[in-house]
């Protein structure tokens, strides 16, 4: 049985669909030829996966941390780990497209976002010599980089038109909005869309809905925000542990937002449903996401 709870707002309302205890449950997407939600605990390794369906879920992998994934055109899984390695994931098996970036030797990716022509915008953490980067591998297997001295890289979303891109620095606590050059994959013209206060929490993973409002995930902030489209928060939606990471509209009709939860590690400190993986019903409408198509050198 689901736990079903109010939310902040009124009417709100959140399930409780699976509890992994994630240390850093992130990345949640609709599959759509499976018809079910997949998503991850970084630091341990780990991918899940579920179906509304039938609601069973289970682990459906272990290995080296994926830090965000995208699902390719043939419906397999493109891995963005640590080392800077991406691999395909099929039924089980793993087929490296880049075995590693070697200035990410010490880093790993984090959120990634697959465009309309296939193409992954994937960025990666900071360490102690330098800051994170954005970069864009293309459907040969290149890698390009967009951006550097990026803080925390994080949630990415595509404007309806495919002419804006939104880009989030978490450790600076804002989201960016950028030009976007669908027939290059090109970014420029970076522009503060939304700026975050301490209090409110890191925005961390984005989502846009069929309106063009914007949803990012808050940690620390115990909850998720809608952004209009002149970056004013219009909607806030709490849940009952601090560190919201990601979220995804998923269903068939894309009316589930399912949002992802960290601190299963840290309960005593979190909460009791820290590191779950919530679902809120009929908030708004999502569109879905676009397909990967990265192919490895041998194909």
């Amino acid at each position: 049985m689901h736990q079903t709870r109010d939310a902040d707002a009124g009417s709100d309302q959140f399930e409780v669909v699976a509890d992994y205890a994630c240390e850093t449950g992130e990345n949640p997407l609709w599959h759509e030829q499976e018809q079910r939600l997949y998503w991850t605990d970084i630091p341990r390794g780990r991918l899940f996966r579920y179906d509304p369906k039938t609601e069973k879920h289970e682990q459906c992998y272990q290995g080296r941390p994926v830090g965000g994934f995208t699902i390719q055109e043939d419906g397999s899984l493109l891995l963005f780990m640590d080392r800077g390695t991406v691999a395909i994931w099929n039924d089980g098996l793993l087929k490296e497209v880049i075995p590693e970036l070697p200035a990410e030797r010490t880093s790993r990716f984090n959120d990634v976002i697959a465009d309309p022509r296939g193409r992954v915008f994937c960025g990666t953490m900071s360490t102690p010599e330098r800051k994170g980067r954005l970069y864009r591998v293309d459907p040969d297997g290149s890698c390009n980089v967009l951006l550097e001295e990026v803080g925390c890289s994080n949630g990415m979303a595509f404007a309806s038109d495919c002419k804006s891109f939104y880009h989030t620095d978490s450790f600076a606590h804002e989201i960016y909005v950028f030009d976007y050059d669908i027939d290059s994959g090109g970014i420029q013209n970076q522009k503060v869309f939304a700026r975050f206060t301490e209090a409110d929490g890191m925005p961390d993973g984005l989502t846009m809905d069929a309106d063009g409002g914007l949803w990012t995930a808050l940690w620390g902030g115990r909850g998720i925000v809608r952004l209009r489209s002149n970056g004013e928060v219009d909607r806030r939606i709490g849940l009952p542990t601090p560190k919201t990471s990601s979220l995804t509209f998923a269903g068939q009709d894309y009316r589930d937002l399912y949002v992802t939860t960290a601190g299963g590690n840290t309960r005593n400190e979190d909460g009791e449903l820290a590191g779950a993986l919530f679902r809120i019903r009929n908030q708004a409408h999502g569109v879905p996401q676009f397909c990967s198509n990265v192919r490895t050198p041998n194909r």
